[in-house]
């Protein structure tokens, strides 16, 4: 494993403007006992624990499996929690790329971090969602309470930015019940071209017209599930992927119903929409309340009318996304954050 050269001791690259001499400097060390995790957890060259730095505004040095970090008491004290919660990670099987640290570094001041990663590397995440492929867990605060409502709820409502996770999520716990049983089918409907499903121009039968549409949700099914266990089960009707028109005069029982990009359904349709739950049945519509897309303009979006009416009805939960949740690259966050604006 490629290193920095750590035999100079890192506060002799501290600028003066760097040390905070208003704070009190604090030094610890980290020891890992799991060796074969470090290559991982330090990264090519060292470079994770540069980005560390960089973010943290701290100095770290590695000798072995030791890590010295030097800085600010807060700092220092964050670094160490987010270095634990990255080698956690590794040992549970999870990858370590750039945007799960950035999502373990955006939770670091959140009472949550804790909670998702255990103290004990025997112990497994607290909140987690398991697939066929993979193990979740969640990668921003907003991820942790979402996580756990769609685990007790019946019907939850998230709402937020793209990139937070929210669809996501929602199909990965429907995996996970259908895989366990709790559910015998999965519904996953979004609105067809701007809410109107105007679809009768585009090539192709009606499954060649709507599948563009829909394309995220195969994404995150496949993602979840081999592709070919994906494809049978489309083909038996166990996974069912259509438009919300599709849902008229149904009622789905025992299935785990997702609506996509709810926002652009009108409230006729999401009105329709909630109103097919059935017995032993989970709904989650996602959208986000910003980007509106019904034609016209005048139409009040469904998403934001159902938000107004059920928030607080028993059985139903409302989960918040902001900027601060959103799990791409970095740079995604920062541009949410620079568009939103107070929602008229």
């Amino acid at each position: 494993m490629s290193r920095r050269n750590s035999s100079v001791e890192p506060s002799a690259f501290a600028h003066p403007e760097d040390l905070r001499s208003h704070s009190r400097r604090a030094r610890a060390e980290v020891e890992f006992e799991e060796q074969a995790v470090l290559g991982a957890l330090f990264g090519d060259f060292d470079a994770n624990l540069v980005h560390l730095e960089n973010r943290l505004g701290v100095f770290i040095s590695a000798r072995g499996n030791k890590v010295v970090i030097e800085g600010t008491d807060d700092d220092v004290a964050r670094t160490r929690a987010v270095l634990q919660a990255m080698h956690q990670k590794l040992l549970t099987g999870q990858e370590l790329d750039t945007g799960m640290i950035e999502s373990i570094i955006a939770m670091s001041n959140e009472p949550t971090l804790d909670g998702i990663v255990s103290k004990d590397p025997e112990q497994a995440p607290q909140v987690m969602i398991r697939t066929r492929r993979k193990t979740i867990v969640p990668r921003s605060p907003g991820q942790v309470p979402y996580m756990h409502q769609l685990s007790r709820n019946d019907i939850i409502f998230a709402l937020g930015p793209a990139g937070t996770g929210k669809t996501y999520l929602a199909v990965a716990q429907a995996v996970s019940q259908l895989i366990t049983g709790s559910v015998q089918r999965l519904i996953l409907s979004r609105p067809a071209v701007e809410a109107g499903e105007k679809i009768g121009f585009l090539p192709g039968d009606m499954k060649e017209k709507v599948d563009p549409f829909l394309r995220p949700l195969y994404d995150a099914l496949n993602d979840c599930m081999p592709p070919e266990q994906v494809e049978r089960h489309i083909a038996s009707g166990v996974i069912e992927i259509a438009p919300i028109a599709f849902m008229r005069g149904r009622t789905l029982a025992d299935a785990f119903v997702i609506l996509d990009e709810a926002q652009n359904t009108t409230r006729e349709q999401m009105k329709m929409f909630l109103t097919r739950f059935g017995q032993n049945s989970r709904m989650v519509i996602c959208g986000d309340p910003r980007q509106v897309d019904i034609p016209g303009g005048d139409a009040m979006s469904g998403l934001a009318d159902a938000v107004h009416k059920l928030e607080g009805v028993e059985g139903i939960a409302v989960s918040r996304f902001t900027a601060a949740d959103v799990v791409r690259h970095p740079i995604v966050g920062r541009i949410v954050e620079a568009y939103e604006g107070p929602v008229e």
